[in-house]
C-alpha cells in the first residue's frame, strides 16, 4: 500500500483543440479585429468586429470571453512583428544601420496601424502579457543598443529605457498628427535619431530612468488618462 500522504495532484486533463469550424472562427474574428482596431483604433467596437468576421456576437464572445482578451491576442501578433523586426535588423551587417532600421519600422507600424500606436502608447491591460513582451524584447533591443554603441556610431549613455521613451513619444506624435500630417512621423524621427549619433553628442543634462523609473512613469501617465487601462511594455 502506498504510504504518500497527501497523495500527489492529479495532472489537469490537456486542453482539447479547437473543432475545425470553432478554429476558423477564432481565425476569421482576429483579422477582423486587427482591420478594425488598425483603422478605427482599439475603442473598434465588438459589434463592429463581429460584423467583419461575419460571426455573431455571441460566437466571438465564446471564442475571447472580453474585449481585453481580444486586444490582447491582437497585440501578441504585433509582438511578435515587432519582435521579428528586431531580429531581422540584427541579422544585418551595419550596427547602426541595423539600429536605425528597427526604429524606422516599429515607428512605420504605428503609423499604419491605429490600434498598435494606441497599445504601445499604453493601453495593454493584462500584466503578464506586459512581463511577457518586456521579456521578449528587452534583449533583442539592448543588443541593438551594444552593437550599434560598439561601432561608434550610437552614443554610449543611451539605454533601453530611452529607446522605450522614443517609441513611447513617437506613438504620441503619430497620434496628434495622423489626420492631419500622416507622414510628419519621418520629420520627428529624424530630429531624434540624429541626437542619439555618437559623433555630434553632448553630454545629457540627467540620467536615464531606471526600469523602476520608467514603470512608474508609464504607470501615472496612464492613471492620470485613464483609470481604466495599464501600462503597455514600453
Amino acid at each position: 500500500m502506498d504510504s504518500t500522504y497527501p497523495p500527489p495532484a492529479a495532472s489537469p486533463p490537456p486542453e482539447r483543440p479547437l473543432r475545425r469550424d470553432a478554429r476558423e472562427n477564432r481565425d476569421r474574428i482576429l483579422t477582423a479585429a486587427r482591420a478594425a482596431f488598425a483603422e478605427l483604433g482599439i475603442e473598434a467596437s465588438v459589434e463592429e468586429i463581429a460584423s467583419r468576421a461575419e460571426v455573431g456576437v455571441g460566437t466571438l464572445y465564446r471564442r475571447f470571453p472580453t474585449k481585453d482578451a481580444l486586444i490582447d491576442a491582437v497585440f501578441e501578433e504585433h509582438l511578435e512583428q515587432i519582435a521579428a523586426a528586431a531580429e531581422q535588423a540584427l541579422a544585418g551587417d551595419d550596427a547602426w544601420a541595423a539600429f536605425l532600421g528597427y526604429l524606422t519600422r516599429v515607428v512605420e507600424l504605428q503609423a499604419t496601424d491605429r490600434g498598435l500606436s494606441e497599445v504601445l502608447g499604453a493601453y495593454v491591460r493584462g500584466e503578464d502579457l506586459v512581463a511577457r513582451a518586456r521579456a521578449r524584447l528587452r534583449p533583442l533591443v539592448e543588443q541593438l543598443i551594444a552593437q550599434a554603441q560598439e561601432s561608434g556610431a550610437l552614443r554610449t549613455d543611451i539605454v533601453y529605457e530611452d529607446v522605450s521613451v522614443l517609441l513611447w513619444t513617437t506613438g504620441r506624435v503619430i497620434d496628434a498628427t495622423r489626420d492631419v500630417e500622416p507622414e510628419f512621423w519621418q520629420r520627428y524621427l529624424a530630429l531624434m535619431v540624429d541626437g542619439l549619433r555618437a559623433g555630434s553628442a553632448s553630454p545629457l543634462p540627467r540620467p536615464a530612468l531606471t526600469p523602476a523609473t520608467h514603470g512608474a512613469a508609464m504607470r501615472r501617465f496612464m492613471q492620470e488618462r485613464s483609470p481604466s487601462v495599464r501600462p503597455s511594455p514600453g
